[in-house]
């Protein structure tokens, strides 16, 4: 990889991190025991279950590829790269949202695994807010 200014690698390192997401969370499902979970619900509900995760999983894809083959596109204060870097860092913030005050863990697994799992995973999200947060700031020309 060229040597980049510091922004684009920090753009490069969250989609990195993105896709590591996307990796594990293919681990979810068996995690989570979504197969036996679902299997009581109606066929269309599981249908659009497993439809909005693969939206979820895709999304989540996307902004990883992106981020790691064009990261100064994602940074050069085009309106695009203003929409693209406003619209992932919403996104990220409110996935900070969900996980700190939608979730109910209270039938999540138990043990100092999943803990550590769930630290790293609001972890990241903080991370990916903070850096899309700063290409959307310095797309907007409030970061130099």
């Amino acid at each position: 990889m060229p040597a980049m200014p510091l922004l684009s690698l920090l753009v490069w390192l969250a989609g990195a991190g993105q896709l590591v997401l996307v990796a594990a969370s293919t681990t979810i499902p068996r995690v989570l025991g979504w197969h036996e979970e679902l299997r009581v619900l109606r066929s269309l509900t599981r249908q659009v279950f497993w439809n909005y995760a693969g939206y979820i999983l895709m999304t989540n894809f996307w902004f990883g590829l992106i981020s790691v083959t064009i990261p100064g596109a994602l940074v050069d204060r085009s309106p695009l790269a203003v929409a693209v870097t406003a619209f992932i860092t919403l996104y990220w913030a409110v996935r900070i949202a969900v996980q700190l005050f939608y979730f109910d863990r209270s039938s999540a697994p138990s043990g100092r695994l999943f803990a550590a799992a769930e630290a790293a995973l609001l972890l990241l999200f903080v991370g990916l807010t903070g850096v899309y947060g700063a290409a959307l700031a310095h797309n907007l020309g409030l970061l130099r």
